[in-house]
C-alpha cells in the first residue's frame, strides 16, 4: 500500500467514526460527504485499469451529486430551525 492510500483510508475511517458520535443531523451529513469522497478516490488508487477509472469516474459523480442533496437538505433544515 502507497502512503496516499494508508492516508485518505485513515480519512475516511475517521470521518466513518465521527458520523456515529455527532449529535447534529447537518454536521453528519458533512462528515458523509467526506466519506463518500475518500471512498472514490481509493477506488482510482487501488484500482489500475482503465475499468477502475470508470468505476472511480462514476463514483464521484454520483457523490457530487449527493453532496448536492446534503448542502440542499442542510439549506432546509436551516429554514426548518
Amino acid at each position: 500500500m502507497d502512503i496516499v492510500e494508508i492516508i485518505i483510508g485513515f480519512i475516511a475511517l475517521l470521518m466513518t467514526a465521527r458520523i456515529f458520535l455527532e449529535r447534529s443531523r447537518a454536521r453528519k451529513l458533512l462528515y458523509l460527504c467526506c466519506l463518500s469522497f475518500c471512498i472514490s478516490a481509493l477506488i482510482a488508487l487501488y484500482v489500475d485499469s482503465p475499468m477502475g477509472g470508470i468505476v472511480a469516474i462514476t463514483y464521484f459523480i454520483c457523490s457530487t451529486i449527493s453532496s448536492n442533496a446534503i448542502a440542499y437538505t442542510i439549506e432546509q433544515t436551516k429554514h426548518i430551525e
